[in-house]
């Protein structure tokens, strides 16, 4: 008898939390648009270096969205970037430290990128030091043009 009364209060219970979790809430309005103030919310600060000194370093700005800045192909690099934005996963992160990398050296030059994308902040820092950064820094070839190309 115990036991039936277990399952019926159980049954209880489950049918009044999903029922209250079926239950419509309260209508919550939507955030409204920011209003445009003349700048993108995809801004980002491209530094690359050559030859890895400072000395030698180029600054570009680019906005996506609508395009803009100085980097020098700036429709180019917003197309690159949006075909490395894929939801749920950071376009910048970093190359695992459990990865298996070829041993190859593609040069020494470096890049930073600071600033927003897709709604997130970056600060992200590349080189060529093995297989797997010459790899992560080849699909943002076009973001990452070096000062001499």
């Amino acid at each position: 008898m115990a036991l039936l009364h277990r399952l019926a209060v159980t049954a209880a219970l489950t049918t009044a939390a999903t029922a209250g979790a079926l239950a419509p809430a309260a209508a919550t309005p939507l955030p409204l648009p920011l209003p445009f103030d003349g700048e993108s919310a995809d801004r980002l600060v491209i530094t690359v270096s050559e030859t890895g000194e400072a000395d030698d370093a180029a600054t570009f700005l680019l906005n996506c969205h609508p395009t803009g800045g100085t980097h020098p192909r700036a429709r180019a690099a917003c197309a690159q970037l949006d075909s490395q934005t894929v939801w749920g996963r950071d376009p910048f992160a970093p190359v695992s430290p459990d990865a298996m990398c070829t041993g190859q050296y593609g040069g020494s030059a470096t890049a930073r990128v600071t600033g927003h994308w897709a709604g997130r902040p970056v600060n992200a820092w590349f080189n060529r030091t093995n297989g797997c950064e010459i790899a992560r820094w080849n699909r943002f070839s076009v973001v990452l043009r070096t000062p001499g190309s």
